[in-house]
């Protein structure tokens, strides 16, 4: 099937902006490949740390993707980059819950915007849901059982990725025998293991540049087709990830714009229902012109 005209579908236990009642829950579908927008509110990520620390400058850019037609955005506190320090929880909420509430009251959420909370903690994920965010975004897989309870009782779907360690150590020696084999055999069977808990549904997220060498994310990305024609939607997030410094020899990551809208184009005609940037409206505007060239 043409990946442009190919549906993809999230189930929530509640109402999300866009979303239609179900037998089986509130189901929000659409077709292609969706964007979901980068907005960090942490002084140190890799990329745009301190941008938006301001809720004025965090409630600006929201509103400027929303406007260009991104449909989820992905709040994050504390950051994930190579050897960055974890935050505690307190720290983490003081950054995400008053964007998260703003967004709610700004009015944009009824414009179709979905919220996801980027954390790899149960207490975080928790109040971030009763803030109004919608799903939950885990690079650890949802290995803490209590992350589980979270999104099932709340009827919260998501993000299940893979990563080799964690943040401060993940790049130092990673290893694989079979890296598409490793990477999507945990993914199905963290889906799996997820979806018996009571989460509604999934996102599967290989975990670009999360405890991976260069060749091990090319081969990923060379295979995402394989890990899409599974029954659950991918997501691809690698915007300004340090493989396109090594393949075009871009420094800045700030500067990586371009390479990031040639992966995710690539992964959406691969089949991925979701892509991640920081380049958010112009990741919307090339999947348009490339939705368009994929017509016949």
């Amino acid at each position: 099937m043409n990946w442009a005209a190919r549906e993809h579908a999230l189930t929530f236990g509640f109402p999300v902006p866009g979303s239609a009642p179900t037998p089986g829950g509130h189901r929000l579908t659409w077709t292609g490949c969706a964007v979901m927008g980068v907005l960090n509110t942490t002084p140190d990520s890799f990329s745009d740390g301190g941008r938006h620390l301001g809720l004025d400058a965090a409630l600006a850019s929201a509103r400027r993707m929303q406007a260009a037609g991104v449909q989820v955005l992905d709040i994050g506190g504390e950051s994930t980059r190579p050897g960055a320090e974890p935050v505690n929880a307190e720290t983490e909420l003081d950054r995400v819950r008053p964007l998260i509430r703003a967004l709610a009251d700004s009015g944009l959420l009824g414009g179709g915007l979905v919220l996801s909370i980027d954390t790899m903690k149960a207490e975080v994920a928790a109040e971030a849901l009763r803030a109004g965010a919608h799903l939950v975004n885990d690079i650890t897989g949802l290995r803490d059982p209590e992350m589980v309870r979270v999104c099932a009782e709340a009827g919260a779907p998501a993000c299940v990725m893979h990563m080799q360690g964690e943040p401060r150590t993940m790049q130092l020696e990673p290893h694989y025998d079979d890296v598409v084999a490793e990477v999507h055999g945990f993914l199905r069977d963290r889906a799996a293991a997820v979806l018996a808990g009571g989460v509604p549904s999934v996102l599967l997220d290989p975990g670009i540049g999360f405890g991976k060498t260069l060749d091990h994310n090319l081969t990923l990305l060379r295979a995402v087709g394989d890990l899409a024609a599974g029954e659950h939607p991918v997501l691809i997030g690698a915007s300004r990830k340090r493989l396109i410094d090594y393949v075009a020899g871009v420094p800045g990551a700030a500067d990586r714009d371009p390479g990031s809208l040639a992966l995710h184009l690539h992964s959406a005609r691969q089949g991925a229902a979701m892509v991640r940037l920081h380049a958010a409206a112009e990741m919307v505007q090339a999947l348009r012109v490339e939705a368009r060239l994929a017509q016949r």
